[in-house]
């Protein structure tokens, strides 16, 4: 991948990020980017998550938290916002 290309898919999930959460930092990036690419999977090849969920019970534990903590971070930011 370009180094353009690159720096303009960041852009975007920097500003998915902010709509989403109210603000963006790299670590929230980092967890919207991987929340993103799990829920993705999950929706398209579900037998595959189900395998890696079963393979890796300790990082499916994580991503609950990870989507949690997403969830609940969007929820106070669309109460703060009035949306």
């Amino acid at each position: 991948m370009d180094a353009k290309l690159k720096d303009q898919l960041d852009g975007l999930l920097e500003k998915y990020t902010e709509l989403l959460l109210g603000e963006s930092s790299p670590e929230l990036k980092e967890k919207v980017e991987a929340w993103v690419v799990y829920s993705y999977i999950a929706k398209s090849m579900p037998p595959l998550v189900k395998h890696w969920n079963e393979q890796y019970p300790d990082a499916k534990d994580g991503m609950k938290e990870l989507i949690s903590e997403i969830k609940t971070l969007n929820e106070q930011h669309r109460a703060s916002s009035g949306k």
